[in-house]
């Protein structure tokens, strides 16, 4: 896989977050540690950044959120990602997530079920699938 090289880098105490584009249709986002609020809005702020220079077509976007090394998320964050997927999900072909631990599985499975993704939203547990995904979207 190609070096990350983060456009967005934000740290808090219990979590970090970094986002990169890596095409021009593609979105990484990186989150290692607990997402416990932490952050704040920040997350969204740099979202939004980044959404606001995309010239990709909504159906060609996709968002790639690697949590491999994160812990969880409490309640009150994963709403509030729900609700900012929910919001933009049209902007996307595919949200795609890795997820390492059941905990972090079970999150993004509620998220993709309140945020109404249906097929849109793509969970992995195999990082090897996941990386693929990722490398075949970059090179498209």
């Amino acid at each position: 896989m190609a070096r990350f090289q983060a456009e967005h880098v934000l740290e808090g105490v219990h979590c970090t977050i970094a986002i990169h584009t890596p095409a021009s249709d593609v979105i990484v986002l990186r989150i290692t540690g607990w997402d416990i609020g932490d952050l704040g809005d920040r997350p969204f702020a740099a979202l939004r950044e980044v959404l606001a220079e995309s010239v990709a077509a909504p159906d060609r976007l996709q968002l790639f959120i690697d949590a491999r090394e994160a812990q969880g998320p409490s309640v009150d964050v994963s709403a509030h990602w729900a609700a900012w997927l929910r919001e933009h999900k049209e902007r996307f072909r595919y949200v795609n997530m890795l997820t390492r631990s059941k905990f972090v599985q079970l999150t993004a499975d509620f998220v993709q079920r309140f945020a109404q993704m249906g097929e849109r939203m793509r969970i992995f547990t195999e990082a090897a699938a996941f990386d693929t995904a990722l490398a075949l979207a970059t090179a498209a």
